[in-house]
């Protein structure tokens, strides 16, 4: 069985799909991205631990449906709530980097 599919660039699929970089689709996928990742850092952390989201929750003085809101994406998360759920939750350390 043949095929005729062109194989592209990540970035080539962003662009034909999102826009130029900078473009405010673009721009829009990208932080929705971040958001993203954030949300599946502190899953992959907290199972890394065995901790349920509820266990997670409890110490961070939220509740299980908040955690499970951020680690699905749904959730906008405040820098404050973040750095509990790290720092007192999961025993770790924020970094942030800003590029300009």
């Amino acid at each position: 069985m043949k095929t005729n599919k062109i194989i592209k660039s990540f970035d080539a699929h962003l662009t034909e799909n999102y826009g130029n970089v900078g473009s405010e689709t673009r721009d829009k996928f990208e932080e929705e991205f971040e958001t993203f990742k954030i949300g599946v850092l502190i899953q992959e952390a907290r199972k890394r631990q065995h901790l349920t989201q509820e266990e997670l929750a409890k110490k961070v003085g939220t509740t299980k449906n908040y955690i499970s809101r951020i680690e699905n994406n749904a959730s906008n998360i405040r820098l404050s709530t973040l750095m509990r759920i790290i720092k007192d939750g999961l025993g770790g350390n924020l970094k942030l980097s800003l590029d300009i």
